[in-house]
C-alpha cells in the first residue's frame, strides 16, 4: 500500500490492488520505444552534462525503461526528458528508450506485456512485489554489477535487503521509500489549545488531542482513519506496528492480530469514535476523503507518509504553514515501503550495467535527476519533505543538506519526524489479502457501537492463518 503522492516520480501506484505476477515469457528488449528527444532536450538542460557519470565510449548499448512520467505531469516529464539528455551526452555508447505508463506496476498491463515479451530492461516495481518476482524467476541477478558499476552509494542496508533473495543474491535497487508518521493541523492544535510544537508521542496523547480538537466547535473532526478499499486493514497493520505488534509470525504462517496489541489499536479507534465522538459520524473513509478533510481545514490528524502534505495542498486547498508531521504514536514501529527497479533477467552484462549507470545518475546520488532538489525549487515543486532517506552516511548528509538549501517549505513542521529513530517494518506478505481481511474488522468497529473486539480480531487471525497456508 502506498499513500498517494502528489508527484509522478514520488508516487507508487500502490494503491491498485496488485495481483500475482506471471513472468512467463521475459525476455530483453529490443530498439523500439519512445525514446525522449536527447537534442532538443539537451538545449533545455538546466544541470549540465559535467555532472553525469561518463563511459567515454565503449561498445554501444541500448536499454528500455519504464515509469516514464506521462504527458499530463507536465514538469516531470520534462525533468525526465532533461535527465536522459544529459545522462546520453555524458554516456554516447548508452541509448535509454524511455516508456511512458501510469500506474508503473499497473496489473491489468503489466502480466499482459511479460507474457507478450514486451518488459522492459529495468522494470518499476513496489517493494511488496519484488519477493513475487524474485518467486516466479523474472528478474536478473546484478549482484557481481554492484560494486563495480556503482561502488560506495552508501544506500540503506535494509532497503538494499529488499531487493536481496534468501541468499543475499541482489537483483535490483531502491528508488524511493516512505515511512509512516502523524500528519496533523497546528492551526487546529493552537485552536484547541493544544501546543503546535508538542504533537502527540502516544496514542493516549492521541485520542485526548482529537477529543479537545472535537469540542473546539466548528464541525471539527479530531482524529480520521481509512476503513474500506483494503485501506482500513492497511492502516490497522500500521498502527498495530506502532505499538510493537505484528500483522504475521515470523515464519510467515501464521496470523499474529489476536493480541493485546491488536486488541490496543481497535479499542482506541471505538472508544474516539463512540466515547469520545471525536472521529465524526462520516466512516468507510479512503484516502482522498481524508485528504480533503485536513486540506478543507476541518481534521486535527491522521496517519499518513509526508507526500500526503503537498497532495493536501495542492488537490485539497489545505495551507503549507498548518500542516506538521510528528513520528508515529509509540514508536515501537512504522510501516515502511516504497519502489525501486528491477533487472529483466534476460540482460545482457552490458544492459545491466548500463541500467545501473542510469539508476544511478536517476535515483542514487543526491543533488541528481529525481534528487535534484535546486531544479525542483527552480521549477517550483514541494522542496524540503523528509524522504526519499535511501542512504546513510555522508551520503545521506549531502542530501538532507541540498534539500534544505533549496527548501520551499515550512522544514520546521516536520523537524521530529524527521529526527525519529522509528524501525522501519516492511508490509507482511500478502499484504493486500491480509488488509481486505483486517478492513471488514477497522469498519466493524467504526460503524457498529456493540462490536465485539475480540471476536472479529479472533476471526481475522483464523482467515490470515488460513491466507498463509495456501
Amino acid at each position: 500500500m502506498r499513500n498517494t503522492a502528489t508527484r509522478y516520480r514520488r508516487s507508487s501506484a500502490a494503491l491498485v490492488v496488485t495481483a500475482g505476477l506471471l513472468f512467463a515469457g521475459v525476455a530483453c528488449s529490443d530498439d523500439s520505444g519512445d525514446k525522449a528527444d536527447s537534442a532538443d532536450n539537451a538545449k533545455t538542460d538546466p544541470s549540465g552534462a559535467a555532472n553525469a557519470p561518463g563511459t567515454g565510449g565503449g561498445k554501444k548499448v541500448s536499454i528500455t525503461v519504464n515509469c516514464k512520467p506521462p504527458r499530463t505531469a507536465e514538469v516531470d516529464r520534462k525533468q525526465w526528458e532533461q535527465d536522459v539528455a544529459t545522462f546520453e551526452k555524458a554516456n554516447p555508447n548508452i541509448s535509454i528508450e524511455s516508456k511512458d505508463a501510469f500506474p508503473c506496476s499497473d496489473p491489468t498491463t503489466f502480466e499482459a506485456k511479460l507474457s507478450g515479451g514486451r518488459m522492459e530492461d529495468l522494470f518499476y516495481v513496489n517493494y511488496t512485489n519484488v519477493q513475487t518476482v524474485l518467486a516466479r524467476g523474472g528478474a536478473a541477478d546484478i549482484s557481481a554489477y554492484m560494486e563495480k558499476t556503482v561502488p560506495g552509494k552508501e544506500l540503506r542496508p535494509d532497503l538494499v535487503k529488499y531487493f536481496q533473495d534468501t541468499a543475499g543474491r541482489t537483483f535490483g535497487v531502491p528508488r524511493t521509500n516512505y515511512s509512516m508518521g502523524l500528519v496533523y493541523n497546528r492551526a487546529l492544535f493552537t485552536k484547541a489549545g493544544l501546543d503546535p510544537n508538542k504533537p502527540p508521542a502516544t496514542w493516549d496523547e492521541v485520542r485526548a488531542a482529537a477529543k479537545k480538537i472535537a469540542d473546539s466547535g466548528g464541525g471539527t473532526v479530531g482524529y480520521a482513519d481509512y476503513s474500506a478499499s483494503n485501506q482500513g486493514g492497511w492502516h490497522f497493520v500500521a498502527e498495530l506496528y506502532s505499538r510493537g505488534g505484528a500483522a504475521v509470525s515470523p515464519d510467515g504462517k501464521s496470523g499474529t492480530v489476536n493480541t493485546p496489541e491488536g486488541r490496543a489499536v481497535l479499542q482506541t479507534l471505538h472508544d474516539m469514535r463512540w466515547t469520545d465522538n471525536s472521529m465524526g459520524s462520516k466512516q468507510l473513509l479512503t484516502i482522498a476523503d481524508v485528504q480533503q478533510m485536513m486540506g478543507s481545514g476541518r481534521l486535527g490528524m491522521f496517519l499518513a507518509a509526508p507526500d500526503n502534505i503537498p497532495t493536501i495542498v495542492n488537490e485539497f486547498g489545505g495551507k503549507l504553514a498548518d500542516l506538521g508531521i510528528a513520528p508515529i504514536p509509540e514508536g515501537k514501529g512504522t510501516l515502511a515501503g516504497g519502489d525501486g527497479y528491477m533487472f529483466n533477467k534476460k540482460c545482457t552484462p552490458e544492459q545491466i550495467e548500463a541500467g545501473l549507470k542510469w539508476l544511478d545518475f536517476l535515483a542514487l546520488t543526491p543533488g541528481r535527476g529525481l534528487n535534484d532538489w535546486a531544479r525542483g525549487k527552480t521549477d517550483k515543486e514541494p522542496v524540503g519533505l523528509p524522504e526519499p532517506a535511501i542512504w546513510t552516511g555522508a551520503a545521506a548528509k549531502s542530501n538532507i543538506d541540498l534539500k534544505a538549501a533549496n527548501a520551499n517549505l515550512p522544514v520546521e513542521n516536520y523537524a521530529s519526524f524527521a529526527a525519529a529513530a522509528v524501525p522501519a517494518i516492511a508490509e507482511p506478505p500478502n499484504g493486500q489479502q491480509i488488509y481486505s481481511i483486517l478492513d471488514g474488522v477497522v469498519s466493524s468497529v467504526l460503524t457498529k457501537k456493540d462490536a465485539d473486539l475480540d471476536k472479529l480480531l479472533g476471526d481475522a487471525n483464523t482467515k490470515i492463518t488460513q491466507q498463509l497456508a495456501k
